[in-house]
């Protein structure tokens, strides 16, 4: 559980961060939110995993921004298992 509360740290970072397009921190917002939901630990993470696979992949994101994704993901994807 420690690992998804750093992610939604992380998330709430760029969230706050005031260089990034609202749309991106929309959706950051919104990644953040399903990791908080009650529901099965792989699900939750898994359609976080999807909304940050489209933060990562929008052209508008920051080339900063991407890498701290990436980061995240990596994260993750090594509590999923």
């Amino acid at each position: 559980m420690d690992a998804l509360i750093q992610v939604v740290e992380l998330l709430a970072q760029i969230e706050q961060d005031m260089s990034v397009p609202k749309n991106i921190r929309s959706k950051v917002k919104s990644a953040a939110s399903l990791l908080q939901i009650e529901q099965d630990m792989a699900i939750k993470i898994d359609k976080s995993l999807q909304e940050l696979d489209e933060i990562a992949e929008d052209t508008n994101t920051p080339s900063y921004t991407r890498t701290q994704i990436w980061n995240i993901v990596s994260l993750l994807e090594a509590r999923k298992v």
